[in-house]
């Protein structure tokens, strides 16, 4: 059988198409793309002949091949037809490129399609005796009992009459319709409308000019797919909230918040019309066994849940449930507390989950769902529950510390974790943790969807540097390097997370499979996820592991500076001067006053006129850091170091590594350094040229190929709703590619992305969008009222356009008016994290809004522990303001 394939689309010079697809045609091989040859201004074609016997079922997508030999896949896997051997001597598709970018596409993700706007068709139709043509099209957004109907030129279809219109019926995610259309009526003018057929009414037709289709009927069919119906579809607007687990508080919950707790979570938000629940990482972060393990982004597993999470009593059950009713009072009194007890929590729980494994251990084994569970998750399960096992025999995480196992190799392991070895109860253990963690949060998940609420999780940039992961694949990661962001107004010296960077090289080599079993592994909990600093698919802010401080680093990839571009541009260009800790006497005098000839004695060498070098065992960051870490001196507040780190970062440019002194890149906020300011008035005229042409000028292009060389196939494994978190020093190409790839962007009130503005306004957000008033990572509403009376006073007279005085503190109508604000907003979400949803009520929200910060960035070791201060429970008997916030939902025209 002959196949023959109609692409519309418009090409530019230097750009051809072709087709991937599931057969081949001569000259290629099996899964080799065909190229497409220019038809007209309008199609490009091919043809391949194929044995429908061999696979009837044709899958197929176009793909675009730019002229540096790139190439870009449509969006979508369903392009198939199964064709009947014996009925037409040929087939012809008729098609519409579909653009990843089309904001329908996101209606065709997991959420949409099996939660929020579950799909019926249409009643199907008897199909004729003979068909000439099928039609196919899409439209993600007909109210009850609308379907597509289809009217055109020619008697068949009705001759534009609407009162008996030709009914399409859902097949998958496509409306279609066969018809035998006679070959007088070509070319068809055509168009689609929509029907309601409870009232056997026609609504109205589709925008834009009458759809055009060519050729005539013959020994052939003809499968034409028109893309999306010209409808208003960027109507639907969901709302949405922001709470980690560990933060919810219920009379049942021990201490922290559970994955039991999501169900009351989801009855609240039903309650007020909400949609979405969106949680940050809940995998194990289980590496000191200390509070420092509260930080979310530092997981030891990009697969395992955290065990703080479970619910004893859930596990329990009514056979064992003796083991946990003596801890009452200590549940009690673990709840009681306004904020989380890491230690003592995880401390009981992990005591309890021990009993219960040898308690339950025979029958769970031979449980067939749990056997399900590890089939399915041992790829991952069983190093973990190794590493798990070394981590707590060596007191470390550090595996690079271990006496055995030190390197990952599988065989080992697998011996090791052997039903045959002394420990392997312990290895059981963490398989039972992890079963019964799966179990409970989907169960949760699953009570969402059936009350129509999608659960958004979160995806951190890095991996912990003593994970399992880096554990088990070393080469994936740079471990030489951490990853961290550039100095802003909230962390002047930039952020150092420790993560290693990616080695995306590498990843690449065998298909991204550590990011797409992330993916599936979201998959199973999860309707949507935010992807933790975007940015981090462009560049990422690499700082070398001899540094502490982010305002060390530069971008990786980057286009550096060439040695030639000084002599160029005429710049006066000295290697030592540059690139070294510039230090002075001056410096010296003016840093650190009376202590600065014990700073010269014990951390410097002089060089001569009057200026200095560290001396070889202080000459990093790393090695300062670790002096100060074993001597009892007195250094209040950190201030000696802190001016010692400021040394080190005195700098101009860091030279990149291996390229003998050819390629550098500037210190961020160069300007700002006294080595900088100590140049002469042209070199620094100069200097400040070539530093604006390497941050905002030559990389964005690059930046651009780097994203597009990864995003696609990862936004293709997964069929989630992506949201990315695009804050930061924002590259000009990332709101293009986001856009491009249908990506949904994060759009804050305070941190505008055009420079030229103090605030953003949620009037302006894109459709594929969500906005939000404040982040985890920022103080709430309330908060930063208070943090700059000036700047609060403009957003008092400007954003909310009130006259006078702003009030000192965020009086309840104001947290109110902002909500609002958001709620109306053209963005498909609105998220608001709970504690500034709470702040609109005077009565309900707490006295200081210091305690309702989750984290604060610039603290490295910050505590994470907020705690709703109030139960769901009570939250949900709040009938005043739980029915205010549905009427504010819904004023929104929010789902």
């Amino acid at each position: 059988m002959k196949l023959q394939f109609f692409l519309r689309f418009h090409t530019t010079v230097g750009q051809t198409l072709q087709i991937a697809g599931n057969f081949k045609s001569p000259g290629t091989g099996e899964g080799e793309a065909i190229p497409m040859s220019w038809l007209n201004e309008n199609y490009w074609q091919a043809s391949v002949e194929i044995d429908p016997s061999h696979d009837p079922e044709i899958r197929y997508q176009y793909q675009l091949v730019a002229a540096d030999g790139k190439i870009v896949t449509e969006w979508g896997n369903d392009r198939c037809f199964t064709l009947k051997q014996g009925s037409f001597e040929a087939c012809q598709f008729v098609d519409t490129w579909n653009h990843a970018g089309e904001y329908e596409n996101a209606f065709y993700t997991a959420p949409f399609l099996e939660t929020l706007l579950p799909q019926t068709g249409g009643k199907k139709p008897k199909q004729p005796k003979t068909c000439s043509h099928i039609f196919r099209v899409k439209a993600p957004l007909l109210q009850k009992n609308e379907v597509i109907c289809l009217l055109g030129s020619v008697p068949a279809l009705g001759e534009w009459a609407t009162e008996v219109p030709t009914m399409l019926h859902r097949e998958g995610n496509w409306w279609t319709v066969s018809l035998d259309l006679p070959k007088e009526g070509f070319p068809l003018q055509y168009k689609y409308g929509v029907y309601n057929t409870k009232e056997k009414a026609f609504v109205r037709f589709e925008a834009g000019a009458n759809r055009s289709l060519f050729g005539d009927a013959g020994q052939h069919l003809t499968v034409v797919h028109d893309g999306f119906v010209q409808l208003p579809n960027n109507t639907w607007k969901g709302a949405g909230v922001a709470i980690p687990v560990f933060s919810l508080r219920s009379k049942n919950s021990f201490g922290v918040g559970e994955f039991t707790d999501l169900p009351l979570l989801v009855d609240w938000a039903n309650q007020v019309n909400m949609k979405l629940i969106q949680l940050l990482p809940v995998n194990d972060t289980t590496a000191t066994h200390s509070w420092m393990d509260s930080y979310p982004y530092a997981a030891i597993s990009a697969f395992a849940l955290h065990p703080i999470f479970i619910n004893l009593e859930e596990v329990a059950g009514k056979k064992q449930s003796a083991i946990v009713k003596p801890l009452k009072n200590k549940q009690k009194e673990l709840n009681d507390l306004p904020a989380v007890d890491y230690e003592e929590v995880m401390k009981i729980k992990m005591a309890v989950l021990k009993e219960l494994f040898v308690a339950q251990k025979d029958v769970w084994l031979s449980n067939p769902e749990y056997q399900e569970f590890f089939d399915r998750n041992q790829y991952w399960l069983v190093p973990y529950a190794a590493f798990c096992y070394l981590r707590d025999q060596n007191l470390t995480a550090d595996f690079t510390q271990w006496k055995e196992h030190s390197h990952y190799e599988a065989a080992a392991i697998d011996d090791f974790v052997s039903p045959e070895k002394d420990h392997h109860d312990d290895i059981l253990l963490h398989y039972y943790i992890q079963y019964q963690l799966h179990r409970q949060l989907k169960a949760a998940t699953a009570y969402a969807h059936r009350h129509g609420i999608i659960v958004k999780g979160d995806i951190p940039i890095g991996i912990y540097r003593y994970s399992c992961d880096a554990w088990m694949s070393p080469a994936l990661y740079n471990m030489d390097q951490q990853a961290g962001a550039p100095p802003d107004d909230f962390a002047i010296k930039g952020q150092n997370w420790g993560f290693p960077t990616y080695n995306w090289q590498k990843m690449e080599e065998d298909g991204y499979t550590w990011w797409k079993q992330r993916f599936a592994q979201m998959s199973e909990y999860f309707d949507a996820f935010r992807i933790d600093h975007i940015l981090g698919f462009f560049r990422i802010w690499s700082i070398p592991l001899s540094a502490v401080e982010g305002i060390m680093g530069h971008f990786v990839p980057s286009i550096p500076v060439h040695v030639n571009e000084f002599s160029e541009r005429q710049i006066w260009f000295n290697h030592h001067r540059y690139t070294r800790p510039y230090i002075t006497e001056n410096i010296l005098r003016d840093r650190f006053g009376n202590l600065q000839q014990y700073v010269r004695d014990t951390f410097l060498e002089e060089t001569g006129f009057g200026q200095f070098n560290f001396r070889e065992e202080f000459d990093t960051q790393r090695k300062v850091e670790n002096w100060f870490a074993h001597q009892e001196i007195p250094d209040n507040q950190g201030w000696l170091k802190q001016g010692l780190l400021d040394l080190h970062s005195n700098v101009i440019l860091f030279e990149e590594k291996d390229s003998n002194g050819t390629k550098f890149h500037f210190r961020f906020a160069m300007e700002q350094t006294s080595s900088f300011r100590m140049l002469e008035w042209d070199t620094r005229q100069k200097l400040k040229d070539l530093y604006v042409n390497y941050f905002y000028q030559r990389q964005d292009d690059f930046w651009m190929q780097e994203a597009m060389h990864k995003l696609p196939a990862l936004k293709a494994s997964t069929n989630m709703l992506i949201c990315g978190e695009d804050l930061g020093m924002v590259p000009h190409c990332v709101p293009d590619v986001m856009k491009q790839l249908g990506i949904l962007s994060l759009e804050i009130q305070r941190m505008p992305k055009d420079p030229k503005k103090e605030f953003f306004h949620p009037n302006d957000a894109p459709y594929l969008s969500v906005v939000t008033p404040s982040t985890h990572d920022m103080s709430t509403i309330r908060g930063w009222w208070e943090e700059d009376h000036a700047k609060t006073q403009r957003f008092f007279n400007q954003e909310l356009g009130q006259w006078g005085e702003a009030p000192l503190f965020c009086e309840a109508w104001i947290n109110r008016s902002i909500i609002i604000q958001h709620l109306n907003s053209p963005a498909m979400w609105s998220v608001f994290q709970l504690q500034d949803l709470l702040g609109m009520d005077a009565g309900l929200r707490r006295n200081d809004p210091g305690e309702e910060r989750i984290n604060i960035p610039a603290v490295a070791k910050h505590y994470w522990r907020y705690r709703m201060h109030m139960t769901l429970e009570s939250l949900m008997k709040e009938k005043a303001f739980n029915t205010d916030l549905k009427e504010y939902i819904k004023a929104g025209g929010r789902a």
